[in-house]
């Protein structure tokens, strides 16, 4: 006799099916259990994740949160969804590394009209891989399904980060004087900002598809716009490791080097930036010259191949240069301090009254 086939529930039927979301997450649970560090408490599935505060002279914990935005298109044109999880990990360690903060956990939250186990598994591959190499615990987070908010077949990727650093070593710009000299390290592309602007010049105006050649490269489109937001964590600490005198740091995401590096200037202290100190990646001139883009805007949107800034007094560039090369990360000197108004400058600019 035949089976009668399961009954849908009136949940499912309405869009969500919350045992295809509980497989889904079961499916993870060995991966993120791989991030464990020695101060995580709890696995994930419980209501709340629990860390010990590290010990130290008078810790601080530094906490922010952050989304991959529309880089997630791209993902789903590429069908490629194991590197916004690193993306969104990295940019959110990046984020705290600019007040001197060390990684401890992170928390992720996936929205979605309906959990797609392969995709949901893979964001997640993506989240466990940096928080490895972050040294930092996935903790918990939260995956949502919401048929009728988010577009079927797309999802959103979001991520909270708790860091600390001990107060007397806490790092704000407030030393940043005129004279000091600024370090760019380079990105690998577009990080994650600015992709409604290059979306619409590479797809919309030009007509390129994911997998054209990008002109002049021998890299595609889609890899271009893919090319994961790099971490800076390794080469920061280890010039704090090494005692190097820190005044100030920036991570250029959106709005680029005007809004990012003033977040860190004092008030009579501007930051010059040379656009010449450095060759600006293919990707950006691209969507510059095809999408006829402002020069300066550019330099707003995109972050044009600086992925950070590190301020430093003038008599510790020679050790920072050392300790940087030991460490095989790439970097330019791309400007210095002026007496000023707290805003960036660029040297091939007049200041705008």
């Amino acid at each position: 006799m035949n089976k009668e086939p399961a009954k849908k529930s009136a949940y499912a039927a309405a869009g969500v099916d919350i045992d295809v979301k509980m497989n889904a997450v079961g499916s993870i649970k060995q991966m993120v259990s791989s991030t464990r560090t020695a101060n995580a408490l709890s696995n994930i599935g419980a209501f709340g994740g629990l860390f010990r505060v590290p010990k130290g002279k008078d810790p601080i914990l530094v906490a922010s949160s952050d989304g991959v935005g529309t880089k997630l298109k791209v993902a789903a044109m590429m069908k490629k969804h194991d590197t916004v999880g690193q993306d969104i990990v990295n940019h959110c360690v990046n984020d705290i590394l600019v007040m001197g903060a060390k990684p401890l956990f992170f928390m992720d939250y996936v929205g979605t009209a309906k959990v797609d186990p392969v995709v949901f598994k893979s964001v997640v591959s993506g989240l466990c891989k940096a928080c490895k190499q972050n040294h930092m615990a996935l903790l918990g987070g939260e995956t949502a399904e919401m048929p009728g908010l988010y577009p079927l077949g797309e999802y959103d990727l979001v991520g909270t980060i708790v860091g600390t650093v001990e107060k007397s070593k806490l790092i704000t710009g407030k030393s940043i004087r005129a004279g000091d000299v600024i370090i760019g390290f380079p990105s690998d592309g577009l990080q994650t900002n600015g992709f409604s602007l290059a979306r619409r010049v590479i797809f919309d105006l030009c007509r390129y598809t994911p997998k054209d050649k990008l002109p002049g490269t021998t890299q595609t489109f889609g890899d271009a716009l893919l090319a994961v937001h790099k971490s800076f964590l390794k080469p920061v600490m280890a010039l704090l490791d090494k005692k190097i005198k820190i005044n100030g740091m920036a991570h250029i995401t959106g709005g680029g080097f005007q809004d990012n590096i003033p977040r860190v200037l004092p008030k009579a202290v501007n930051a010059e930036i040379d656009r010449g100190a450095w060759e600006v990646p293919t990707i950006f001139k691209f969507i510059e010259n095809q999408g006829k883009v402002d020069h300066d805007e550019m330099y707003r949107v995109f972050n044009m191949g600086i992925g950070f800034v590190v301020i430093v007094p003038k008599r510790e560039l020679k050790k920072v240069e050392y300790v940087l090369k030991r460490n095989r990360q790439p970097y330019n000197v791309i400007g210095v301090c002026r007496v000023g108004k707290g805003v960036v400058t660029f040297k091939d600019q007049k200041e705008a009254k």
